[in-house]
């Protein structure tokens, strides 16, 4: 669990961060969303512990990860956005470094090295670091931040500048993280996947939340849910679709439909979509 109070940075006069405040609990998925320089990567780099905020505490586990960084190191995993490896080792190499730094064994460096290999359908062979696809860098980056079992994975983009079918292949690995019980942070450019995967998504604007909580609810402030309804009309094959119904709309449709003697297909809700949402707030 992560308990954030009243957290922010400072360079000089520019706030970076500004006062945040939230709640990741076990098991959950937790996108941090805005434009560049909204405070997304220094906000994520205060949880890693990679920067020390200019005020606000953070609990990770009940631990204060401010006054006791190393406390919390054993239990994160951090991902940056830029998969900076030692390109003249091989990945086995370079996960069994990072094993020694966190003091496991040998046998147990190899054998989880070989396990998350295989979930993350990686074959690097013997080939150096430096040789590797950029989907396979972020595939070794992403294995060196499991390798020691943490209970709690901060990535920053995990899927930027992959190609389509990595960038799949990660989001799907996310959601069997979090079947777990693996408790992420994550931030991203791609809205859909932010809705796709994420338990809660907080908005940041200028370094300040400007909305936080389930999808549902940033959704009900933001537009009008409308209804899309398919139905086949007597003696057709093909349906037809009535669009941007709202919902007191929609029965009387459906009455109308009914006493037509025609077949509904299907109906469908349709949500303001979490990019449009950004943009209207950007815009506010």
């Amino acid at each position: 669990m992560i308990a954030v109070s009243e957290l922010s940075k400072s360079y000089g006069d520019f706030q970076a961060v500004v006062s945040i405040s939230c709640r990741c609990e076990v098991g959950e998925i937790y996108g941090i969303v805005g434009h560049n320089g909204a405070g997304k990567t220094t906000f994520l780099k205060m949880l890693a512990g990679l920067l020390k905020p200019t005020s606000g505490r953070l609990y990770i586990n009940d631990i204060d990860a401010i006054a006791h960084p190393a406390a919390i190191k054993q239990s994160l995993g951090y991902l940056s956005e830029e998969s900076r490896l030692y390109e003249n080792m091989t990945a086995h190499e370079y996960l069994r470094f990072f094993g020694e730094i966190y003091g496991m064994h040998r046998d147990d460096i190899d054998s989880r090295t070989k396990e998350l290999f295989l979930q993350l359908s990686l074959d690097p062979r013997k080939k150096k670091l430096g040789e590797l696809s950029k989907g396979m860098k972020r595939k070794v980056a992403i294995a060196r931040t499991l390798l020691h079992d943490p209970a709690l994975l901060i990535y920053d983009e995990p899927s930027s500048g992959l190609d389509p079918m990595t960038s799949r292949f990660i989001v799907d690995y996310l959601k069997k993280l979090k079947k777990m019980k693996k408790t992420i942070l994550l931030s991203a450019h791609n809205l859909y996947q932010i809705e796709e995967v994420c338990d809660k998504v907080m908005i940041l604007k200028q370094g300040k939340i400007v909305r936080d909580g389930p999808m549902s609810e940033i959704r009900a402030n933001f537009g009008s849910t409308t209804y899309d309804i398919w139905y086949t009309p007597t003696g057709e094959r093909e349906p037809i679709l009535r669009s941007g119904l709202f919902v007191d709309e929609v029965f009387g449709v459906l009455n109308e439909i009914s006493s037509a003697g025609e077949r509904v297909e299907r109906i469908e809700a349709q949500y303001p979509s979490l990019e449009e949402i950004l943009i209207e707030i950007e815009n506010e």
